[in-house]
Protein backbone atom coordinates (compact mmCIF):
# COMPACT_ATOMS: atom_id res chain seq x y z
CA UNK A 1 0.00 0.00 0.00
CA UNK A 2 1.30 3.45 -0.89
CA UNK A 3 1.18 6.19 1.74
CA UNK A 4 2.17 9.82 1.51
CA UNK A 5 5.78 10.53 2.41
CA UNK A 6 5.96 13.39 4.91
CA UNK A 7 8.61 15.19 6.94
CA UNK A 8 8.16 16.96 10.27
CA UNK A 9 10.71 19.39 11.69
CA UNK A 10 11.53 19.04 15.39
CA UNK A 11 14.81 20.98 15.40
CA UNK A 12 16.02 23.41 12.72
CA UNK A 13 19.02 25.26 14.28
CA UNK A 14 22.69 24.67 13.67
CA UNK A 15 25.68 24.73 16.00
CA UNK A 16 23.92 25.30 19.32
CA UNK A 17 20.37 25.39 20.68
CA UNK A 18 19.09 28.96 20.83
CA UNK A 19 16.13 29.84 23.06
CA UNK A 20 14.65 33.31 23.03
CA UNK A 21 11.60 35.41 22.26
CA UNK A 22 12.94 36.35 18.82
CA UNK A 23 13.61 32.69 17.94
CA UNK A 24 9.98 31.53 17.65
CA UNK A 25 10.89 29.76 14.41
CA UNK A 26 12.66 27.24 16.63
CA UNK A 27 15.69 27.08 18.86
CA UNK A 28 16.30 23.33 18.91
CA UNK A 29 19.10 21.73 16.91
CA UNK A 30 18.83 19.31 14.00
CA UNK A 31 16.09 16.68 14.13
CA UNK A 32 13.42 15.66 11.61
CA UNK A 33 10.99 12.76 11.34
CA UNK A 34 10.10 11.22 7.97
CA UNK A 35 6.96 9.09 7.77
CA UNK A 36 5.28 6.74 5.31
CA UNK A 37 2.36 4.92 6.88
CA UNK A 38 3.59 3.12 10.00
CA UNK A 39 7.24 3.64 9.10
CA UNK A 40 8.86 6.51 11.00
CA UNK A 41 12.53 7.40 10.58
CA UNK A 42 14.27 10.00 12.71
CA UNK A 43 17.15 11.88 11.11
CA UNK A 44 19.61 13.48 13.52
CA UNK A 45 19.42 13.54 17.29
CA UNK A 46 19.80 17.21 18.12
CA UNK A 47 17.86 18.77 20.99
CA UNK A 48 14.66 18.54 18.92
CA UNK A 49 14.76 14.80 19.65
CA UNK A 50 13.64 15.37 23.25
CA UNK A 51 10.09 16.35 22.26
CA UNK A 52 9.89 13.44 19.86
CA UNK A 53 10.90 11.01 22.60
CA UNK A 54 8.13 12.26 24.87
CA UNK A 55 5.62 11.89 22.05
CA UNK A 56 6.73 8.32 21.39
CA UNK A 57 6.29 7.42 25.03
CA UNK A 58 2.77 8.88 25.00
CA UNK A 59 1.91 6.93 21.83
CA UNK A 60 3.56 3.77 23.19
CA UNK A 61 5.75 3.43 20.10
CA UNK A 62 8.35 0.87 21.14
CA UNK A 63 10.78 0.98 18.22
CA UNK A 64 12.77 3.93 16.89
CA UNK A 65 15.29 4.17 14.07
CA UNK A 66 17.66 7.14 14.12
CA UNK A 67 19.90 8.02 11.18
CA UNK A 68 22.74 10.36 12.07
CA UNK A 69 24.20 12.66 9.43
CA UNK A 70 27.32 12.88 11.63
CA UNK A 71 28.40 13.08 15.26
CA UNK A 72 28.89 16.78 15.94
CA UNK A 73 27.23 17.89 19.18
CA UNK A 74 24.34 19.76 17.58
CA UNK A 75 23.31 16.50 15.88
CA UNK A 76 23.54 14.16 18.88
CA UNK A 77 22.91 16.44 21.86
CA UNK A 78 19.33 15.23 22.34
CA UNK A 79 20.22 11.55 22.43
CA UNK A 80 20.96 11.28 26.19
CA UNK A 81 17.54 12.87 26.83
CA UNK A 82 15.53 10.63 24.46
CA UNK A 83 13.27 8.90 27.01
CA UNK A 84 12.77 5.57 25.12
CA UNK A 85 16.43 4.61 25.59
CA UNK A 86 15.81 4.30 29.33
CA UNK A 87 12.59 2.27 29.26
CA UNK A 88 12.60 -1.57 29.18
CA UNK A 89 10.73 -2.93 26.18
CA UNK A 90 11.77 -0.07 23.92
CA UNK A 91 14.23 -0.67 21.06
CA UNK A 92 16.29 2.12 19.52
CA UNK A 93 18.59 1.51 16.55
CA UNK A 94 21.09 4.26 15.74
CA UNK A 95 22.83 4.18 12.36
CA UNK A 96 25.42 6.31 10.59
CA UNK A 97 28.24 6.13 8.08
CA UNK A 98 31.99 5.96 8.83
CA UNK A 99 33.38 8.92 10.81
CA UNK A 100 37.03 8.16 10.05
CA UNK A 101 38.05 7.96 13.72
CA UNK A 102 36.20 5.21 15.57
CA UNK A 103 33.18 2.92 15.29
CA UNK A 104 29.73 4.39 15.87
CA UNK A 105 29.32 2.11 18.89
CA UNK A 106 32.58 3.38 20.40
CA UNK A 107 31.64 7.01 19.76
CA UNK A 108 28.23 6.72 21.41
CA UNK A 109 29.68 4.88 24.40
CA UNK A 110 31.99 7.86 24.88
CA UNK A 111 28.95 10.15 25.05
CA UNK A 112 27.46 8.02 27.84
CA UNK A 113 30.53 8.05 30.02
CA UNK A 114 31.65 9.88 33.15
CA UNK A 115 32.48 12.69 33.61
CA UNK A 116 30.37 13.76 30.62
CA UNK A 117 27.16 11.91 31.53
CA UNK A 118 26.06 9.98 34.64
CA UNK A 119 24.48 6.95 32.93
CA UNK A 120 26.70 4.42 31.13
CA UNK A 121 25.69 3.05 27.73
CA UNK A 122 25.42 -0.50 29.11
CA UNK A 123 23.12 0.68 31.90
CA UNK A 124 20.41 2.12 29.66
CA UNK A 125 17.08 0.42 30.37
CA UNK A 126 15.98 0.15 26.76
CA UNK A 127 17.63 -1.91 24.05
CA UNK A 128 19.94 0.43 22.15
CA UNK A 129 21.89 -0.92 19.17
CA UNK A 130 24.17 0.69 16.62
CA UNK A 131 24.48 -0.02 12.91
CA UNK A 132 27.48 0.84 10.79
CA UNK A 133 26.51 1.98 7.31
CA UNK A 134 28.73 2.32 4.26
CA UNK A 135 29.37 5.76 2.79
CA UNK A 136 27.15 5.14 -0.26
CA UNK A 137 24.78 2.62 1.26
CA UNK A 138 21.25 1.87 0.09
CA UNK A 139 18.93 0.24 2.60
CA UNK A 140 15.26 -0.37 3.29
CA UNK A 141 13.68 0.62 6.59
CA UNK A 142 10.06 -0.51 6.74
CA UNK A 143 8.31 1.07 3.75
CA UNK A 144 11.05 3.60 3.03
CA UNK A 145 14.14 3.16 0.87
CA UNK A 146 17.16 5.17 2.01
CA UNK A 147 20.12 6.11 -0.20
CA UNK A 148 23.21 7.71 1.34
CA UNK A 149 25.91 10.00 -0.01
CA UNK A 150 29.03 11.49 1.59
CA UNK A 151 28.92 15.28 1.65
CA UNK A 152 31.47 18.10 2.06
CA UNK A 153 32.19 18.87 5.73
CA UNK A 154 35.30 19.06 7.96
CA UNK A 155 34.34 15.71 9.55
CA UNK A 156 32.57 13.04 7.47
CA UNK A 157 28.87 13.81 7.03
CA UNK A 158 26.15 11.98 5.10
CA UNK A 159 23.08 13.06 3.18
CA UNK A 160 20.01 10.86 2.85
CA UNK A 161 17.43 10.37 0.12
CA UNK A 162 14.24 8.77 1.43
CA UNK A 163 11.78 7.28 -1.07
CA UNK A 164 8.37 5.67 -0.96
CA UNK A 165 5.72 5.15 -3.61
CA UNK A 166 7.36 7.42 -6.17
CA UNK A 167 7.81 10.24 -3.65
CA UNK A 168 11.19 11.37 -2.33
CA UNK A 169 12.71 13.70 0.26
CA UNK A 170 16.42 14.56 0.46
CA UNK A 171 18.10 15.63 3.70
CA UNK A 172 21.44 17.36 3.13
CA UNK A 173 22.68 19.36 6.08
CA UNK A 174 26.21 20.38 7.12
CA UNK A 175 27.52 20.47 3.60
CA UNK A 176 29.53 23.18 1.87
CA UNK A 177 28.94 24.05 -1.77
CA UNK A 178 31.64 24.25 -4.43
CA UNK A 179 32.22 26.78 -7.20
CA UNK A 180 29.91 24.58 -9.27
CA UNK A 181 26.83 22.60 -8.27
CA UNK A 182 27.98 19.67 -6.14
CA UNK A 183 27.72 16.65 -8.50
CA UNK A 184 27.23 14.22 -5.61
CA UNK A 185 24.28 16.17 -4.26
CA UNK A 186 22.86 16.78 -7.72
CA UNK A 187 22.76 13.03 -8.24
CA UNK A 188 21.30 12.34 -4.79
CA UNK A 189 18.60 15.00 -5.19
CA UNK A 190 17.75 14.42 -8.88
CA UNK A 191 13.99 14.56 -9.35
CA UNK A 192 13.22 14.59 -5.62
CA UNK A 193 10.10 16.34 -4.36
CA UNK A 194 11.69 18.13 -1.40
CA UNK A 195 15.30 19.14 -0.73
CA UNK A 196 16.20 20.03 2.87
CA UNK A 197 19.47 21.92 2.57
CA UNK A 198 22.00 23.57 4.88
CA UNK A 199 21.66 27.35 4.50
CA UNK A 200 23.38 28.51 7.68
CA UNK A 201 25.04 31.53 6.02
CA UNK A 202 23.90 34.26 3.71
CA UNK A 203 25.88 34.80 0.51
CA UNK A 204 27.31 37.96 2.12
CA UNK A 205 28.47 36.06 5.23
CA UNK A 206 29.92 33.07 3.45
CA UNK A 207 33.31 34.53 2.31
CA UNK A 208 34.47 34.67 5.95
CA UNK A 209 33.19 31.13 6.62
CA UNK A 210 34.85 29.21 3.78
CA UNK A 211 35.92 25.75 4.92
CA UNK A 212 33.51 25.64 7.87
CA UNK A 213 31.30 23.06 6.14
CA UNK A 214 28.09 25.02 5.63
CA UNK A 215 26.30 26.64 2.73
CA UNK A 216 23.91 29.40 1.61
CA UNK A 217 20.37 29.73 0.34
CA UNK A 218 21.78 30.82 -3.02
CA UNK A 219 23.77 27.59 -3.45
CA UNK A 220 20.70 25.64 -2.34
CA UNK A 221 18.56 27.31 -5.00
CA UNK A 222 21.15 26.54 -7.68
CA UNK A 223 21.27 22.90 -6.56
CA UNK A 224 17.48 22.53 -6.46
CA UNK A 225 17.16 24.06 -9.92
CA UNK A 226 19.89 21.81 -11.36
CA UNK A 227 18.42 18.69 -9.75
CA UNK A 228 14.84 19.48 -10.78
CA UNK A 229 13.50 19.70 -7.21
CA UNK A 230 10.31 21.80 -6.89
CA UNK A 231 10.60 22.63 -3.18
CA UNK A 232 13.74 23.80 -1.38
CA UNK A 233 13.67 23.91 2.43
CA UNK A 234 16.34 26.04 4.11
CA UNK A 235 17.72 24.30 7.22
CA UNK A 236 20.40 24.46 9.93
CA UNK A 237 19.77 28.12 10.66
CA UNK A 238 22.58 30.08 12.25
CA UNK A 239 22.08 30.29 16.04
CA UNK A 240 22.19 34.10 15.90
CA UNK A 241 19.47 34.32 13.23
CA UNK A 242 16.32 36.04 14.50
CA UNK A 243 12.83 35.36 13.17
CA UNK A 244 12.88 38.67 11.29
CA UNK A 245 16.24 37.89 9.68
CA UNK A 246 15.10 34.40 8.77
CA UNK A 247 11.97 35.77 7.11
CA UNK A 248 14.12 38.13 5.04
CA UNK A 249 16.36 35.26 3.92
CA UNK A 250 13.30 33.19 3.05
CA UNK A 251 11.89 36.04 0.94
CA UNK A 252 15.15 36.48 -0.95
CA UNK A 253 15.41 32.76 -1.61
CA UNK A 254 11.79 32.51 -2.70
CA UNK A 255 12.29 35.36 -5.17
CA UNK A 256 15.13 33.36 -6.71
CA UNK A 257 13.35 30.01 -6.54
CA UNK A 258 9.57 30.00 -5.99
CA UNK A 259 8.44 27.36 -3.50
CA UNK A 260 11.44 27.85 -1.22
CA UNK A 261 10.66 27.99 2.49
CA UNK A 262 12.66 28.19 5.70
CA UNK A 263 12.26 25.23 8.05
CA UNK A 264 10.49 26.02 11.31
CA UNK A 265 9.79 23.79 14.28
CA UNK A 266 6.46 22.01 13.92
CA UNK A 267 6.37 22.39 10.13
CA UNK A 268 5.04 19.31 8.30
CA UNK A 269 5.52 18.89 4.54
CA UNK A 270 4.11 16.26 2.21
CA UNK A 271 6.23 15.20 -0.74
CA UNK A 272 3.14 14.74 -2.91
CA UNK A 273 2.15 18.40 -2.43
CA UNK A 274 5.59 19.91 -3.09
CA UNK A 275 5.23 20.58 -6.80
CA UNK A 276 1.74 22.03 -6.36
CA UNK A 277 2.94 24.35 -3.60
CA UNK A 278 5.90 25.54 -5.66
CA UNK A 279 3.68 26.16 -8.68
CA UNK A 280 1.23 28.16 -6.56
CA UNK A 281 4.07 30.25 -5.15
CA UNK A 282 5.42 30.85 -8.65
CA UNK A 283 1.98 32.05 -9.76
CA UNK A 284 1.76 34.42 -6.80
CA UNK A 285 5.22 35.80 -7.58
CA UNK A 286 4.27 36.40 -11.22
CA UNK A 287 1.11 38.24 -10.19
CA UNK A 288 3.10 40.44 -7.81
CA UNK A 289 5.57 41.30 -10.58
CA UNK A 290 2.73 42.11 -12.98
CA UNK A 291 1.07 44.40 -10.44
CA UNK A 292 4.34 46.06 -9.48
CA UNK A 293 4.00 44.90 -5.85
Amino acid sequence: MTHDLTVRFLGVRGSVATPGADMASGGNTSCVEVRAGDTRIIIDAGTGLVTLGNERMAENLRHSTILLSHLHWDHIGGLPFFTPIYVPGHRVEIASGPNGVMSLDHALRDVFRAPFFPVAFDDLGGTVTTRELRANDKLTIGDITVTMAKLNHPDPVYGFRLEHGGQSIVFATDTEHFACVDPTLKKLAAGADILIYDAQYTPEEYPTKVGWGHSTWQAGAELARAAGVPQLVLFHHDPSRTDQQLAAIEAAARAALPGTIAAREGLVLCARDAERAAAADHGTSQRRLASGA
